[in-house]
């Protein structure tokens, strides 16, 4: 009989325990001493507020969710209404940035109703060129690449200074940005023009530029992938990478940009899916390790600021730690102290009641998760009371006079002017007179408009950017009948199957220019080309106009390939 009424006696167990955590969220002091905007010194009133925290609300300050869909959904709402402290703006919902922002005032709104009124630090990843979570009209840039290539940390500083404002309007006040990983594994399919290049001090020196440049204008920057993810072709998303090096090799390479960046004071650091078992040999990924973001990160470097956890729904995360609450606690006991998660969690779910329960039964955890909400809370009062945060409550009627930033774009040309390499001369400058019949490949409007102010005669191919196989197949069958008549062919390629488009050319006799604005290694089997130029960008206006100007002689270009 016993046997038989042990599973129901369980599972009575089970959602008593969690039933009774609940209650105990919910059985708050009746009044509390101090807000957030109690008059008291940062420090004071950081501890304060943490001394009178349940054990629910500082946990609950610790996680960092996403959403799916343009608008948060209701669960999200009863996060933030317990305490939740951060919010992470992914790409999925930024189609519509008035929504955005209308979003972000509503969470803001129900956080100033909560018991100490904290506001939320809201994220996303806006690092410039490839990586653009804030869609709309928001300026695409020419990238970490391309700015190691001019070399000039003014160009960090105002790069990260005009998508900082433009963030900023939507009430965003957090950036994940910069990059610092190194350009060291050339296969990398998840790092590429990310990387500033493969030079740790000048990536530190870049960094470090973009940082200021963030702060000035009023955004909280977090460098990323501790300790470094630029010596791996894997993605952590799906795959825990292993970068076997020893400890000389990582102090000398992948650590070197984050002591610039300590000694500069960077206010938040990311840390990465990342396993390096010749240093860490227990295999632990970064994120999950004491040795990497307690004693090598807060203790040996020095580091002072908050450290956040890259997404923790990538497979790189969990598959070591086993299951989703796991992951939570040793991401929180190895340092972190900001958990980010892409979805939110359900109210219900273990990665929450596992850890609140574990926080009445080990005081060691419970201190660490206080500790963690401490600094949290001291970063927001530092931020929010500075007199430059972003709004908490974004003016939806005022984005279009903020985005794009109208001196940005000015900028921006300029900077990809001072970006563009010459990889292969030849025949360059060419200029209308000496180009003979030109036909124009590629993607984007704006490169046929740029290349008809220069060749006004000159004939188009276009196709789609993300060229699939079947496309790539079309193009190849249909060139035949379209390429015999012209001299010259100035060709976009950002993928291998441009590559495989351009080789067509190979041995036609024809004038090839090749604008390369993506990785530079896809140039590798393009050698034969007349000329090549590169210019780093994903998707860029200002790279191709530039690209375009260099191969009419409007400038001469002074960009150095940022990498061996």
């Amino acid at each position: 009989m016993l046997k038989k009424r042990l599973p129901a006696l369980l599972i009575f167990t089970a959602f008593f325990s969690i039933s009774f955590l609940w209650s105990q969220t919910n059985q708050l002091p009746s009044q509390n001493s101090v807000n957030f905007w109690t008059r008291m010194s940062n420090d004071e009133l950081a501890q304060r507020i943490t001394d009178e925290m349940t054990d629910a609300e500082l946990l609950s300050q610790t996680f960092m969710f996403g959403w799916a869909g343009a608008e948060p959904p209701e669960l999200l709402y009863q996060w933030v209404e317990r305490g939740l402290g951060s919010v992470k703006v992914f790409g999925w919902n930024t189609d519509d940035i008035y929504l955005v922002a209308k979003s972000i005032s509503g969470l803001q709104t129900e956080a100033a109703e909560g018991r100490f009124q904290i506001p939320l630090f809201v994220a996303t990843d806006q690092e410039g060129g490839w990586i653009r979570h804030v869609k709309g009209d928001t300026s695409i840039t020419p990238g970490n690449m391309a700015i190691g290539a001019g070399g000039y940390p003014s160009d960090a500083w105002y790069t990260a200074y005009y998508i900082s404002r433009e963030i900023k309007a939507l009430g965003i006040n957090m950036n994940f940005a910069p990059t610092v990983d190194l350009f060291t594994d050339h296969d990398s399919s998840i790092i590429g023009t990310r990387s500033f290049g493969d030079d740790p001090d000048k990536t530190g020196i870049l960094g470090a530029a973009f940082v200021s440049g963030s702060e000035a204008a009023g955004i909280i920057a977090t460098a990323k992938h501790f300790p470094g993810h630029g010596d791996t072709s894997l993605d952590s998303h799906g795959k825990l990478p292993v970068i076997n090096i020893d400890f000389e090799t990582f102090k000398n390479r992948e650590l070197t940009p984050y002591l610039y960046l300590a000694k500069e004071k960077v206010p938040a650091i990311m840390s990465g899916h990342l396993s390096f078992p010749l240093i860490e040999t227990s295999g632990a990924p970064a994120s999950l390790s004491y040795y990497f973001l307690t004693e090598l990160l807060r203790k040996q470097i020095g580091y002072e600021g908050l450290i956040i956890t890259d997404d923790m729904m990538m497979v790189g995360a969990t598959v070591y730690a086993g299951t989703m609450s796991n992951a939570f606690k040793m991401a929180l006991e190895a340092g972190n102290d900001i958990i980010l998660s892409s979805t939110t969690a359900k109210l219900n779910e273990a990665l929450w009641y596992k850890n609140l329960e574990l926080m009445t039964i080990d005081e060691t955890f419970r201190a660490r998760v206080k500790d963690a909400a401490r600094r949290i809370i001291k970063a927001k009062l530092e931020y929010f009371k500075s007199g430059n945060a972003a709004p908490l409550y974004p003016d939806a009627d005022a984005i279009d006079s903020h985005i794009p930033d109208r001196e940005g774009e000015k900028f921006f040309l300029e900077q990809a002017c001072r970006s563009v390499t010459v990889e292969k001369q030849g025949s360059l400058p060419l200029t209308a007179d000496k180009a003979g019949r030109v036909l124009l490949m590629g993607s984007l409007t704006s490169f046929f408009k740029a290349g008809k102010q220069r060749y006004p005669d000159a004939g188009e191919f276009h196709y789609t950017y993300e060229t699939g196989p079947n496309e790539t197949q079309w193009v190849l069958d249909n060139l035949p009948s379209v390429a015999p008549s012209y001299d010259t062919v100035i060709i976009c390629v950002s993928s291998e199957n441009h590559v495989k488009i351009a080789e067509y050319f190979k041995d036609s006799g024809k004038r090839v220019v090749i604008l390369c604005n993506m990785t530079p290694t896809l140039t590798d089997k393009l050698q034969w080309a007349d000329s090549i130029l590169l210019g780093y960008s994903w998707r860029c206006d200002y790279s191709l106009k530039a690209m375009l100007g260099a191969v009419n002689g409007e400038f001469v270009p002074q960009g150095i390939k940022p990498y061996n």
